[in-house]
């Protein structure tokens, strides 16, 4: 099973076809799943989520009265925890559900450190082991992570540009195929080489011997 989640990012940062995509995932079977205002925000576009999670503190006691109302599955934290509410949704997703891979919206834009958090989840345990089943996605971005061994980046012709770096230090980090190409080299600090593209038609492939990557397909602001 596949799952879709919807965190509080904000809305003008949704790709245009949000609410098309998600419903024709739940038609398929997916997972429909939010982080505290999300589960608001899916209600407004006419989606009932299978899961929420969060302490709710973005929203009013009215409008979280409407979300318990609507969700079977409502799960509760404490606003002095450990786990963020984005944590607790990969926890849910993947232990809980078993769910294949998850597809993560609203998680960038807004506050800056709120995307972090969400960003630095797939480096601790235990989320950092489904790192590769994950991904964010909004209207300019698609982020995706990669542990050690060959991955290929399959050509992709909606997004124009490729950001290709590490989150960790690794060792034999490479890219190939790429309109720009990188040797196999070492690196003690997490580094970004944006601005690559693809080669007409062409899959990329990149890999390292140890370490996290991160893959950001990403296109200009219409």
């Amino acid at each position: 099973m596949k799952a879709i989640a919807l965190l509080g990012g904000p809305q003008e940062e949704w790709p245009q076809e949000i609410a098309a995509d998600i419903k024709k995932a739940r038609k398929e079977g997916a997972l429909i799943m939010a982080s505290d205002r999300g589960s608001l925000f899916l209600l407004q576009l006419g989606i009932v989520p299978d899961v929420a999670l969060g302490d709710y503190d973005s929203l009013s006691f009215e409008e979280r009265e409407k979300v318990e109302k609507k969700v079977q599955d409502m799960r509760y934290s404490n606003p002095i925890k450990d786990f963020t509410d984005s944590e607790m949704l990969f926890y849910a997703a993947f232990v809980d559900y078993q769910v294949e891979n998850l597809t993560i919206y609203g998680a960038t834009g807004g506050r800056l450190d709120h995307f972090l958090v969400n960003l630095y989840a797939v480096l601790k345990p235990p989320f950092n082991r489904f790192a590769e089943k994950i991904k964010f996605v909004d209207k300019q971005n698609l982020i995706r992570f990669f542990k050690e061994g060959k991955h290929i980046i399959a050509y992709n012709a909606v997004y124009k540009y490729l950001g290709i770096g590490t989150l960790t230090p690794v060792q034999n980090f490479y890219i190939k195929n790429a309109r720009y190409d990188l040797a196999k080299t070492d690196l003690s600090a997490p580094t970004m080489y944006s601005s690559n593209e693809y080669l007409e038609g062409q899959n990329i492939e990149i890999g390292c011997r140890a370490g996290t990557l991160i893959v950001i397909n990403s296109r200009d602001k219409k």
